[in-house]
């Protein structure tokens, strides 16, 4: 694994989602500390429910709090605009769900180049990194595929070159094994770790299996929206 820097990349205070259905008010996650350090390999433990995905929402910047303080990589995204929560999808972090969210009518390549076009890099640069990144998930023979005929293992490892593309420094993968037999499943997860021994890059899991669990270095349990326990490997 690689060694976690002493750097806090990831403050989090007092940190509140709650979601408002009518008068019925649902806790995502209840009043969250946590410090994640600069190049660490994090799972997140806990049941359908317990606020996963709802810390990783914020973490992405897809969902602001409700109450406290979410500092990432120096930027507060409890008082960041549409337009700085945009720039900060784009450049700060990567993001791999476990349903894919491939565009079905772009190719692997396509799919691949997106997040960097949509960010305003010009096209051949952006292309080569793709390539070179399809390459390196074995994916070379798959650029000009449409996600239909790819395997779920291939879509997962677009998704990756995807999410790799603007050369983020926090990966955050939301179920990322969920859609995959269980072959395909570690080979995800040996990506990620690569990504953070290799590369340096602070990776955070979200995940009901155990298949990253030899990998981390700091698991979190939530319970009901509650950091229950912190537990670093020793």
């Amino acid at each position: 694994m690689n060694k976690a820097s002493t750097e806090v990349q990831i403050s989090a205070r007092r940190l509140t989602r709650i979601y408002r259905l009518g008068e019925t008010e649902v806790v995502g996650i209840n009043h969250i500390d946590l410090d994640i350090h600069e190049g660490e390999l994090v799972v997140l433990k806990g049941n359908s429910g317990s606020g996963k995905s709802t810390l990783l929402a914020l973490l992405a910047g897809l969902d602001q709090p409700t109450d406290g303080e979410l500092i990432v990589a120096g930027q507060n995204l409890c008082k960041a605009s549409t337009a700085q929560l945009t720039l900060y999808r784009r450049a700060t972090v990567g993001i791999i769900f476990q349903s894919f969210n491939l565009l079905p009518t772009l190719t692997v390549l396509e799919n691949t180049c997106l997040p960097a076009l949509l960010a305003g890099k010009p096209l051949s640069p952006v292309k080569s990194r793709a390539q070179e990144l399809l390459e390196w998930l074995n994916l070379g023979s798959r650029l000009q595929h449409l996600p239909s005929q790819l395997s779920g293992g291939e879509m997962q490892r677009t998704a990756i070159a995807r999410a790799l593309i603007n050369d983020p420094a926090i990966i955050l993968a939301d179920e990322p094994t969920g859609n995959l037999d269980s072959r395909n499943g570690e080979l995800v997860i040996e990506l990620l770790w690569q990504l953070n021994r290799k590369f340096g890059r602070t990776v955070i899991i979200a995940t009901h299996s155990v298949l990253a669990d030899p990998y981390a270095g700091l698991f979190l349990f939530l319970k009901d929206g509650v950091i229950t326990e912190h537990r670093w490997k020793k």
